[in-house]
């Protein structure tokens, strides 16, 4: 089997996509705070910009970009110009995602639990005199 050589083109396409693929780990480390979960909140309605943002929170302009940057990075937020504003906007897509994945682990858990229901419930009929 031949491999072609990674030309710019291809190159640049595996990096906008490596950096587009849903993290779960990047997704949920970003959630884990409260500022940030409270950010994603306010940004649905896609209304406000950065400075509007950092106008709710008890610190600094520059921490709240920081926690903007987190949420960009994990893809749950974007920015967008409006004139001099950078709009910030939930990506629901991304939460979507990370719900699905939240799903899964609670059916996953949820079957576990039945089980070990039923092979308590078995073991209990079997000890009955």
């Amino acid at each position: 089997m031949t491999h072609e050589p990674l030309t710019n083109n291809t190159y640049n396409h595996m990096v906008v996509w490596m950096t587009d693929a849903f993290n779960p780990d990047h997704v949920f480390a970003a959630l884990a705070d409260a500022t940030r979960r409270d950010i994603v909140l306010r940004a649905l309605a896609g209304s406000e910009g950065v400075a509007e943002l950092a106008a709710h929170y008890p610190m600094s302009f520059a921490a709240v970009q920081k926690h903007i940057a987190v949420l960009d990075r994990a893809g749950l937020v974007t920015k967008q110009r409006d004139g001099r504003r950078k709009v910030v906007r939930t990506d629901i897509e991304r939460l979507r995602l990370a719900r699905r994945l939240l799903d899964e682990y609670e059916e996953l858990w949820r079957g576990r639990i039945e089980r070990m229901k039923d092979l308590i419930s078995s073991s209990s009929e079997e000890t009955r005199p």
